[in-house]
């Protein structure tokens, strides 16, 4: 029997003044492969213009449930809704995804960038705009012509992060995208991820790093064994955690309680 307090329907609450209508719900969202439940009846509702962190110990499902959201893999059970229809290939060209670690075409790191754009429907002028744009705010003008696949890591992170916001995602799923990175490549992506906040992007990001969750987060999705053990803002929630699940990691601790049999 589970001993913590599950929030398994994680509405993130965002100020009026902070938050908009929701952009994205997930309901009774379930996952199985190898026999086993690794996704079990979450729901999530992720609000316009907010800045979602989802965190947890390794192996509690994080990455699979931005796959889920993104529509990368299909749900073994429930359902994905935008804007409140079920997810649909037009909803998932309003999204984008980087990855932890960065997939690059054997092609320049322009090249790169404008294959998604390509696919994107974009040509000309407005492409060619963009590009030059991507490629500003990423600082990569002068390795443009590169191969992208020995740009080093963090300038794989860099031209992920252009490419995917040249496509003026309306959601950014951000799955660890620093966590291998040295601290002045963390900085730029954190940067670049800000930068889209404020343009209006609606950010989820897991992330292992606190410091990093106060810097970029509004609210917190804590995930322990395939379900929901907390949600709340960013700062109550690290600050002050009520699940033992969550205490227990941000303590440093392992917590066995509430694992499946």
């Amino acid at each position: 029997m589970r001993d913590v307090a599950y929030d398994t329907h994680a509405e993130i609450a965002a100020p009026s003044a902070a938050g908009g209508e929701p952009l994205m719900e997930a309901r009774r969202l379930c996952f199985d492969a190898g026999g086993k439940r690794l996704i079990d009846n979450v729901d999530v509702v992720i609000r316009k213009g907010r800045r979602t962190v989802v965190m947890g110990a390794n192996g509690t499902g994080k990455s699979l449930l931005l796959r889920l959201l993104h529509g990368l893999i299909p749900p073994s059970g429930g359902e994905v809704l935008w804007r409140g229809a079920p997810l649909d290939g037009a909803a998932r060209r309003a999204q984008a995804m980087v990855f932890q670690r960065p997939v690059m075409l054997r092609r320049s790191a322009l090249a790169n960038l404008r294959f998604a754009l390509a696919v994107r429907g974009l040509q000309g002028a407005e492409r060619a705009r963009r590009e030059a744009e991507a490629m500003s705010r990423a600082r990569l003008e002068d390795l443009a012509r590169r191969p992208a696949r020995v740009l080093s890591g963090g300038e794989q992170q860099r031209l992920a992060m252009a490419r995917a916001l040249a496509c003026k995602p309306d959601i950014l799923f951000l799955d660890e995208p620093t966590a291998s990175l040295d601290p002045a490549s963390t900085h730029a992506i954190e940067a670049l991820t800000n930068e889209a906040h404020r343009d209006g992007v609606t950010v989820v990001m897991i992330t292992h790093d606190p410091r990093q969750a106060r810097r970029l987060g509004d609210d917190l999705i804590f995930l322990h064994d395939g379900r929901i053990a907390e949600t709340g803002g960013v700062l109550p929630v690290l600050d002050n955690p009520k699940s033992e699940a969550a205490r227990a990691w941000l303590e440093g601790r392992l917590y066995l309680g509430g694992s499946k049999s």
